[in-house]
């Protein structure tokens, strides 16, 4: 963007600075319908006392609405990032051409699964497809390749999602993805997964005991830790879920670095959109927790270097190998 004129870098730093308020204007607009929606599901006097009553209630119906508008194009949006992060090709921040690190394989933690708009990464069939796409011209390289994803080979997903009014378009997704075997959805929240008790009955770990500490092979978070309630003790929590030597790909937007007057509006904006866009917080330093969850033996993690100063939502993406 440097070499652009004047008038082209202005516009672009504008835009970037007034996106986010249209973003809660998109919110804000879904509100009005959600609220009908569960009047008309409970009507009369006990369902207008009822969404009054249930804050939480209205919030994750809200959430759920608005997602399902603008949810498709953020992860179409972030897709390439996320893509080349779970095939390890990430490294400070930026996409490489090969491999840096091992993919996401084994038993995957996918934590805030939502509506199910990552399921498909996980799918065999759409992973078959992305190597053909990337296969290397050199016999030597393709050999080395297939080894590396025969390794890497999805065993079992846990989809972390707590909001059940998500639970039918992630079920659809699963499906659709062909991962109906392979695919649990963990109906609770972070510090319920060793429970299998409260799972209320479904999706609980093949043994029935929830998931024991140790146990996983990859967590997948992707613009989820944002959310999370009390995130230093969470993040601590999946931590001890991860067995040694376990990866943790990490994909979040966090609390701004940049100078005093960007922190100044990014907090500003955080009066706001935690009301709008579902409890999602702004100003978490989120990898400082992560790095300060338990020993790591490898950190890459890095800014994405696309983002100039004038994004008010900043990202970190890379992989903590514990």
């Amino acid at each position: 963007m440097s070499d652009s004129p004047l008038p082209i870098r202005t516009w672009t730093a504008l835009r970037g600075l007034l996106d986010p308020w249209l973003f809660l204007w998109q919110s804000a607009k879904s509100l009005p319908g959600t609220a009908l929606a569960l009047l008309r599901a409970d009507p009369g006097l006990r369902g207008a006392l009822l969404l009054l009553s249930s804050p939480r209630r209205l919030r994750d119906a809200w959430f759920s609405r608005f997602w399902a508008a603008v949810g498709p194009g953020v992860q179409q949006g972030a897709e390439p990032l996320v893509l080349a992060l779970l095939e390890g090709r990430v490294t400070g921040g930026r996409v490489a051409d090969t491999p840096i690190s091992p993919a996401v394989g084994g038993t995957v933690l996918e934590i805030g699964a939502g509506s199910g708009l990552w399921v498909h990464v996980f799918s065999d069939r759409y992973r078959r497809h992305r190597q053909q796409q990337q296969e290397p011209s050199d016999p030597e390289e393709r050999s080395r390749r297939s080894e590396s994803e025969n390794e890497n080979v999805i065993t079992r997903v846990y989809g972390v999602e707590p909001n059940r009014d998500q639970h039918a378009s992630l079920r659809r997704r699963v499906e659709a993805a062909g991962l109906a075997d392979v695919y649990r959805i963990a109906p609770v929240g972070i510090e319920d997964l060793g429970d299998a008790e409260k799972w209320g009955g479904y999706g609980e770990g093949d043994d029935g005991r929830g998931i024991e500490k140790g146990s996983v092979d990859c967590i997948v978070s992707i613009l989820c830790l944002c959310s999370i309630p009390h995130p230093e003790r969470n993040i601590r929590e999946l931590y001890g879920y991860l067995r040694e030597g376990g990866r943790w790909y990490v994909c979040e937007h966090v609390r701004c670095d940049y100078p005093w007057h960007m922190r100044a509006y990014q907090r500003f904006l955080n009066l706001f959109w935690p009301v709008f866009i579902g409890g999602c917080q702004l100003c978490r330093p989120t990898v400082e927790w992560l790095r300060e969850a338990g020993p790591w033996s490898h950190i890459d993690v890095g800014q994405p270097p696309h983002e100039e100063w004038y994004h008010a939502i900043p990202h970190q993406l890379g992989v903590f190998t514990k």
